[in-house]
């Protein structure tokens, strides 16, 4: 039986872990850091009663687009509250 040798890792990034395991040995991390990152909000789950008309109205939608019931519902909740608020300033998609 002959086994193929392994190929040669790349050079690739540590991992999340890796880079803990460095940093946890007094080693310098900061050529790992690019200081791009997103701010994530916290979540807070709401239940929402909704009617089986609404829903299925929803469900088509999200069918129709192929994305989740949650998606269409977050988003059409945001352009209600941003059509109420006038100086709220939705991002500018470019077309294309």
């Amino acid at each position: 039986m002959n086994k193929k040798p392994m190929p040669s890792r790349s050079k690739k990034s540590p991992t999340a872990d890796e880079i803990a395991g460095i940093a946890t040995r007094g080693e310098d991390v900061s050529k790992f850091l690019t200081n791009q990152f997103t701010v994530v909000r916290p979540v807070r789950r709401v239940d929402v009663d909704l009617t089986q008309g609404i829903l299925r109205e929803i469900d088509e939608r999200a069918a129709r687009l192929d994305v989740s019931r949650q998606a269409i519902i977050k988003t059409l909740l945001r352009q209600v509250l941003d059509q109420g608020n006038p100086r709220r300033t939705s991002p500018k998609r470019r077309a294309g």
